[in-house]
């Protein structure tokens, strides 16, 4: 008999939920999938960064002040991303009650993040550095509305966690999904901090 269950067996379908390579390693499928996906955004950010670079050396850029809202807010986002981390290490620890104040505190810090950059937004309209002003302004709110909308999408995944932590899931039920959304977040963090240093160097 276990010839035949041998024989029948679909060793061409992978296990659900997992990806094998050809070693033999298995991978869950949401960590592949960030990981696709991370190196898609980092390729993405990567060739604004080296389009800005080149269109700032033409004689009509004129360099965007940096409001000083931005240190706040760079602020506020290095504080969400360390409390989603605390979130990641009591998950491992299936640590309910840390893994919830994690994940309220990363949440709550990365809207004020969302409303601090419309603010920063709203400033420069006010003094005049509209969208269509100059090229430099038309990089800077596009690099930030294209980070605000990452992050945006990040809080539908962290989002999705906390109702079913709150709805009774096991800690257990949902490490992957905190795992995944403080590695994200860690992502998106590094991303800002190096266009904010590509706005202030430039």
């Amino acid at each position: 008999m276990s010839i035949f269950r041998t024989l029948s067996t679909k060793s061409w379908i992978a296990e659900r939920g997992y990806v094998s390579d050809s070693h033999g390693f298995r991978l869950p499928t949401a960590k592949v999938f960030l990981s696709v996906f991370l190196g898609v955004v980092t390729a993405l950010f990567g060739l604004l960064t080296a389009a800005y670079f080149i269109r700032m050396a033409y004689a009509d850029w004129q360099a965007l002040p940096v409001p000083a809202l931005l240190w706040l807010n760079t602020a506020i986002l290095i504080l969400s991303s360390v409390t989603l981390q605390w979130a990641r290490v009591a998950a491992s620890r299936e640590q309910a009650d840390g893994v919830r104040r994690g994940l309220l505190a990363g949440g709550a810090l990365a809207f004020a993040f969302l409303v601090g950059q419309l603010l920063v937004w709203r400033q420069l309209g006010s003094l005049g550095y509209f969208v269509d002003s100059n090229p430099s302004n038309s990089f800077f709110y596009l690099i930030t509305g294209l980070h605000g909308l990452h992050l945006l999408g990040g809080l539908v995944a962290w989002f999705r966690a906390s109702v079913r932590l709150w709805r009774g899931a096991e800690v257990a039920k949902i490490r992957m999904s905190v795992e995944l959304c403080a590695v994200y977040w860690h992502f998106l963090l590094l991303v800002w901090l190096v266009m904010f240093g590509l706005l202030l160097v430039t």
